[in-house]
């Protein structure tokens, strides 16, 4: 037997490519979704729906249903009633987390979980869309197509002088911009990113909206986010959650003008 070459990947170590009908141009479908916690409804009837390739900005008060809604669809939480589909083909209600991962959704808490012990690349090489069993860890070698794409990623969250760095010597905005290099080392469809500017310099929130920006098109991007100011900088549409259901949707400037957004939020009179 020869010896297995850097280049070579065998064929069962790499994943199926997973097919999302988007042929109606939506890649997640939400209808009438409810979740409710010891009688308290988290989401209530919840109507909304993704475009393949959209930059969206949820927004809303603490208790709104933002967290839930993310939780329903990675899998983390189950639903009292109501759908999400994935495309027109994928039942997520029906999924587990990690199937639901591996379908192409990935997300991004508030707070960066990098392996702060290793470096910038070795973060993005165990991020990479491949197996992650046993036998895969002890075999697999990187083949000039995974090299190139951490190469590639490394270029869009601007981290290639810092790829020997320990990711725990980043900064935070530094943290938060490889965790999502490892989201799209994975190579997903739909991007899930929860607050990504919590804490950051103004410098790093103009960076992170820049690279967030840059995304939209190949991928999908959900932001859940606070900070109106960076909402603005980056929004194409807004949904607006309260009480967990769509209560305004629209450009920023649509939405800060809806009265019932104005009610609500602002309690600006009339």
């Amino acid at each position: 037997m020869s010896i297995l070459q850097r280049d070579q990947v065998w064929p069962f170590l790499v994943p199926r490519e997973v097919k999302v009908d988007v042929s109606h141009q939506v890649i997640l479908y939400i209808e009438d979704l409810s979740v409710s916690f010891d009688g308290f409804k988290a989401l209530n009837n919840l109507n909304l729906y993704i475009n393949d390739g959209e930059l969206r900005c949820l927004i809303g008060a603490n208790g709104a249903g933002k967290t839930t809604l993310m939780d329903v669809i990675t899998g983390k939480t189950r639903c009292d009633s109501g759908s999400v589909w994935f495309g027109q083909t994928h039942n997520l209600l029906e999924k587990r987390e990690a199937d639901i991962a591996r379908l192409g959704i990935g997300r991004k808490f508030q707070k960066p979980t990098v392996f702060e012990a290793h470096t910038v690349l070795d973060n993005l090489e165990l991020a990479l869309n491949t197996h992650k069993g046993i036998l895969p860890a002890l075999v697999a070698r990187l083949s000039a197509g995974q090299r190139e794409r951490i190469d590639e990623v490394m270029e869009i969250i601007g981290l290639q002088q810092q790829r020997h760095m320990l990711a725990g010597a980043l900064s935070h905005g530094q943290k938060q911009w490889l965790e999502i290099g490892m989201l799209l080392a994975a190579e997903p469809r739909l991007l899930l990113i929860d607050e990504p500017v919590a804490g950051m310099t103004a410098q790093e929130t103009e960076r992170t909206a820049e690279l967030l920006t840059s995304l939209a098109g190949h991928h999908t991007v959900v932001v859940v986010e606070h900070d109106m100011e960076f909402v603005r900088s980056i929004a194409r549409t807004v949904t607006v959650l309260h009480q967990g259901s769509v209560l305004a949707e629209g450009s920023m400037d649509e939405v800060q003008n809806n009265r019932d957004v104005i009610d609500v939020y602002l309690g600006e009179s009339a």
